[in-house]
C-alpha cells in the first residue's frame, strides 16, 4: 500500500485586533439641590398677580448663601416669567469669597423651555454672568436667534430630556446645582427620582386660595403610597420659618 503524503498545513498568522482607545466614563452629574418657600398649606405663591414673598431676610439671606455654594442655578420658564428673577447672589462677601476660589462672582443660570416662549428683555438676560437654556429641539433654533448674545440654547431632543440636561450640566463642570423652581420643575425631577437633596423652608402663612401654585403636583413618586420615608438630613429655625433638609433617594 502507497504511503499518503500529506501537504504541510500552511498558516496563516491572525490579524491583531484593532486597539481601541478607553472609554471615557461618563461626566459625573451634579449634585441637586431642590429649594422652595412654601406656606403651611403647601403653596409656593399666592394665586394674584402680585409675588407672595414667604421668606423673611434671615431666609432670604440663608437661600443667598446656598446660592453662593452652588456652580448653578436653575429655574423654570414659568418661574422666569412670573417673577423676572435676576438670580444672583447679593451679598458682596460671598461673591469675593466665590472670586477667591477662582470662580465667577455668580454662578451659572440656567432655565429650561418646552415652548421657547422667553422674552429678550427679562432680567436674567442683562446681568450677572453666563446664562444657559435647555429646550426641545423644535424651537432651539428659533430661540437661538431671540436669544443671540444672551445665552447659549441646548436641544435635548424631542422632548425636554432631563438626563440630557444633567449630564450637559455635569459636562460643563457643574458639580452642584441648586433648582430654586418653580412646582413643575420640582415635581419632574422628584417623580424621575433626580433630586439628591431638598430644603423647604415653611412659612408661618396660609394662602387659601385654590388655584396657587403647589410645591408638588400629583404624579408617579418614588416610593408614593407606601410606607417609604425619605431621610431627614436636619432642621432649623431660620427667622420665622423652618428649614426642613431631607434626602430623598435615601428612603427607608
Amino acid at each position: 500500500m502507497a504511503e499518503r503524503i500529506t501537504a504541510p498545513m500552511t498558516l496563516h498568522p491572525r490579524a491583531p485586533a484593532p486597539v481601541r482607545p478607553p472609554q471615557q466614563p461618563p461626566p459625573a452629574r451634579p449634585h441637586v439641590l431642590l429649594s422652595a418657600a412654601v406656606s403651611l398649606d403647601g403653596r409656593l405663591d399666592g394665586a394674584g398677580p402680585q409675588r407672595l414673598l414667604l421668606s423673611g431676610p434671615e431666609d432670604l439671606d440663608r437661600v443667598d448663601e446656598v446660592r453662593a455654594g452652588a456652580d448653578a442655578i436653575l429655574v423654570g420658564a414659568g418661574t422666569l416669567r412670573r417673577d423676572n428673577p435676576r438670580l444672583l447672589v447679593r451679598s458682596a462677601a460671598r461673591r469675593a469669597a466665590r472670586a477667591a476660589r477662582g470662580l465667577p462672582p455668580h454662578p451659572l443660570r440656567i432655565t429650561v423651555t418646552a415652548t421657547g416662549d422667553l422674552d429678550p428683555s427679562l432680567r436674567l438676560w442683562h446681568e450677572g454672568g453666563d446664562r444657559l437654556v435647555f429646550t426641545v429641539d423644535a424651537v432651539a433654533g428659533g430661540l437661538r436667534r431671540r436669544l443671540a448674545g444672551l445665552a447659549e440654547v441646548v436641544g435635548t431632543g424631542p422632548s425636554l430630556d432631563w438626563d440630557r440636561v444633567l449630564d450637559e450640566c455635569g459636562s460643563r463642570g457643574v458639580r452642584r446645582l441648586m433648582v430654586e423652581g418653580g412646582g413643575s420643575v420640582h415635581t419632574q425631577l422628584m417623580s424621575r427620582d433626580l433630586a439628591d437633596e431638598l430644603h423647604l423652608a415653611v412659612a408661618p402663612v396660609l394662602v387659601g386660595e385654590a388655584g396657587a401654585p403647589a410645591f408638588l403636583a400629583p404624579a408617579p413618586y418614588p416610593g408614593a403610597g407606601r410606607t417609604s420615608r425619605m431621610r431627614l438630613l436636619g432642621t432649623a429655625r431660620v427667622g420665622d420659618v423652618v428649614l426642613l433638609r431631607y434626602a430623598p433617594k435615601e428612603r427607608t
